[in-house]
C-alpha cells in the first residue's frame, strides 16, 4: 500500500517492521547489536533509520541515552506513540541533526540497502561518533536467498526481480569495504542465516509477494 506521493503508507510499513521484527532469530541480532555497540547504561546510541522506534526504545530500557531518526515524520510520529518518552527525531542519514563527537555509538538496521550515496551517510557516522566510538550496520543481502524449489530458473529470476526492485541489493556484503573505505578501523562481518519452513515460510512469502 502506498500513499499519494508513491511511499509506502505508515501502516503497511510498520506491518512489514513488525513482521520482520517476529522472525525467528530477530530479537536475537538486535540484542547482539547493542552487545557490539558496547551499549552500557548511559552510553550514548543513535540508531539510525529507527522506523516504529523499537530498537531505541529497547536500548534505553538498558539504561542507554538512545536517540532514533527517521527521515519520515509520519514514522516518527508512529514511534512516538509506540514508545511514550522515548527520544525519536526527524533526521536523515546523509545530514544527522547531532553535534560533533556526541556518540558513542551508531547502528542502521535495515537502512544501507535504501541508500544511494552510503559513502555520504558514513561520513555523517564518523563526524557523530565520539574517539573510540562503535557502528554496527545491519541488513539483508537482497540477492541471496535461497529458496528450496523444483523449479531453479524460475526461482533465480523471483529472486533477481525482487532485488531489483530495492535501491542497493547487494550493500549487506559490501559493509567491510565501505567502513574500512570511509576511514573505521577494526571492521568484521558476521553473517547470521534465517531458515522460514512449514507455516511460518508460507505466510511470509504470502506476505510479501514479488510484485
Amino acid at each position: 500500500m502506498t500513499d499519494e506521493t508513491g511511499q509506502a503508507a505508515p501502516a503497511s510499513l510498520l506491518a512489514r517492521l513488525d513482521a520482520a521484527d517476529r522472525l525467528p532469530g530477530a530479537a536475537a541480532l538486535r540484542s547482539h547489536s547493542y552487545d557490539l555497540l558496547g551499549a552500557a547504561p548511559g552510553t550514548r546510541v543513535v540508531d539510525v533509520g529507527c522506523g516504529g522506534g523499537r530498537a531505541v526504545a529497547e536500548l534505553a530500557g538498558r539504561g542507554v541515552r538512545a536517540t532514533g531518526l527517521d527521515p519520515d515524520e509520519r514514522m516518527v510520529a508512529a514511534a512516538r506513540a509506540r514508545w511514550p518518552g522515548t527520544d525519536v527525531r526527524l533526521g536523515d542519514a546523509y545530514a544527522l541533526p547531532l553535534p560533533d563527537a556526541s556518540a558513542d555509538g551508531y547502528r542502521a538496521d535495515k537502512v544501507f540497502h535504501e541508500l544511494t550515496e552510503p559513502e555520504r551517510a558514513l561520513a555523517e557516522a564518523r563526524r557523530v561518533l565520539a574517539p573510540g566510538g562503535r557502528i554496527v550496520l545491519v541488513g539483508q543481502d537482497w540477492d541471496t536467498l535461497v529458496v528450496d524449489s523444483d523449479d531453479p530458473a524460475l526461482t533465480r529470476a523471483l529472486v533477481h526481480a525482487r532485488a531489483d526492485r530495492v535501491t542497493a541489493p547487494r550493500a549487506a556484503r559490501a559493509y567491510r569495504t565501505l567502513l574500512l573505505g570511509a576511514g573505521f578501523t577494526a571492521a568484521t562481518v558476521e553473517v547470521r542465516t534465517t531458515v522460514l519452513t512449514g507455516p511460518s515460510g508460507a505466510a511470509r512469502r504470502a506476505k510479501y509477494p514479488i510484485q
